[in-house]
């Protein structure tokens, strides 16, 4: 018990500032969702749908960058500062490139959202919002990079001090652009669009040069040379990362899939389930914080060759995920009526998130208990299960239910989550059985 304890307090300390930083980057979409609501029930519903279409797609460019973690956290380990340098630079260098196709995909939102049966005026605005967000592709996924380095070598506050600091630019940027305060036009979704742009654009720098001027790359640097476009290199960063932005898509997609379900009962229906949603991601961003302190910490341990501390350290990642999702869960049982007042005056839509509350409640241990399975997987250089267990738990369980629930059975918004609450203990439970089986066997170095 004694070493539990210890493992716990050692993971604390490596989640607590990804968990503010992971909290810092979901408060701006906070946000921009609560002073969206402001305008109108179209404005919001308009924002929902292409946060869902951008992140579709960012889903699985991030998780192709999160592929450098293990190679961080592992060269960390064992010493050798210029592997860790080295696979950051990859990992800028396979970012900048996958942003190109990703920005094209935003370009066209309308044209897919018609296409997929959402309202023409709604997907129209949608795609008039993921324009204006076309600069926060290539930033944000260098920035991502940026930090996992930083994290992987257990530097987890530069990246919290930063996220801070952005959302104190970005919460009077949003009221200047999206009301016309200040001086500034009254842009509406625009505004918050370019609010987003511009903020993550001052992380980015930020990050880079609290990096420069600390010194915080120093052990740990190479100057970048044909090495780092090497194409072999590049292949293995993008094998590793593949099954991660695989098992992110998946899951983001899902969602998305959801939003769309909702988007087709109407857009009181839509801006409800986007308020659920975004209650629950914000909740989301404390395991998934434990989850990239957990990938960290059980590949230092890897690279050090401490297989036992790897396993309590997987112990201790899995009954921290559970105490922290416990409190969201009676959070939102309890509030069920009081958290959607924040985000809208509408009768209708108040009503509608509050009936759904509960069945978010529901999902949040699974969520909390998949999301760590997931990253201590990574640290141990296997994401191709999460990936997998993902295809299987949403697209054969949850989605299909879902549209049964929805349309077929007519349960509405309930029958849509009660369905995401069922495909998220299918995929926690069966990445809990591939932990196990993992962490009982010697690992290698990746």
């Amino acid at each position: 018990m004694r070493t539990l304890v210890g493992e716990l307090k050692a993971l604390a300390r490596l989640s607590a500032p990804v968990v503010l930083t992971q909290l810092g980057l979901m408060l701006m979409g906070v946000v921009d969702t609560l002073m969206l609501s402001r305008l109108g029930v179209t404005e919001l519903a308009a924002s929902a749908l292409g946060n869902a279409w951008q992140w579709t797609w960012m889903s699985f460019g991030l998780g192709l960058v999160i592929g450098i973690d293990p190679l961080i956290s592992q060269a960390h380990g064992r010493g050798d500062g210029p592997g860790a340098a080295l696979a950051l630079q990859r990992g800028v260098v396979l970012a900048v490139a996958i942003s190109v196709p990703i920005a094209a995909c935003l370009w066209h939102s309308q044209a897919a959202l018609t296409l997929l049966g959402q309202e023409p005026a709604v997907a129209e605005l949608a795609q008039h919002y993921n324009r204006f967000k076309l600069p926060t592709v290539p930033c944000f996924l260098v920035y991502t990079a940026l930090r996992q380095y930083l994290q992987g070598r257990t530097l987890m506050a530069p990246p919290t001090w930063v996220i801070w600091g952005a959302n104190l630019l970005h919460v009077p940027l949003n009221w200047a652009l999206i009301f016309g305060h200040a001086g500034f036009p009254a842009l509406g979704v625009a505004g918050a669009a370019i609010a987003s742009s511009l903020s993550t654009l001052l992380m980015l720098a930020c990050l880079a040069l609290v990096t420069r001027l600390l010194g915080l790359h120093e052990g740990a640097w190479r100057p970048w040379g044909r090495d780092s476009f090497d194409l072999a290199g590049l292949r293995h960063v993008f094998r590793l990362g593949l099954p991660v932005g695989l098992q992110l898509g998946f899951e983001t997609c899902a969602f998305a899939c959801a939003t769309l379900m909702a988007g087709r009962l109407g857009r009181a229906s839509l801006a409800g389930h986007q308020i659920v949603l975004n209650l629950a991601s914000f909740s989301f961003m404390v395991p998934l914080g434990v989850s990239q302190g957990a990938a960290t910490r059980v590949g230092n341990l890897i690279g050090a060759g401490d297989h036992d501390g790897m396993r309590r350290a997987v112990r201790a990642g899995l009954l921290l995920s559970v105490l922290v999702m416990s409190c969201s869960a009676l959070t939102f049982s309890l509030f069920r009526f009081q958290l959607p007042r924040l985000y809208s005056d509408d009768v209708q839509v108040v009503a509608l998130a509050a009936q759904i509350l509960p069945l978010a409640a529901a999902f949040q241990l699974f969520d909390g208990l998949q999301v760590v399975a997931g990253g201590m997987l990574r640290g141990m250089g296997r994401p191709d299960a999460a990936a997998l267990v993902n295809l299987l738990g949403y697209y054969v369980v949850a989605l299909p239910l879902a549209y049964l629930a929805c349309f077929s059975w007519q349960r509405g918004l309930p029958g849509i989550w009660l369905a995401l609450a069922v495909g998220l203990m299918v995929v926690a439970l069966a990445l809990l059985v591939w932990v196990r089986r993992t962490a009982r066997r010697p690992l290698a170095a990746v």
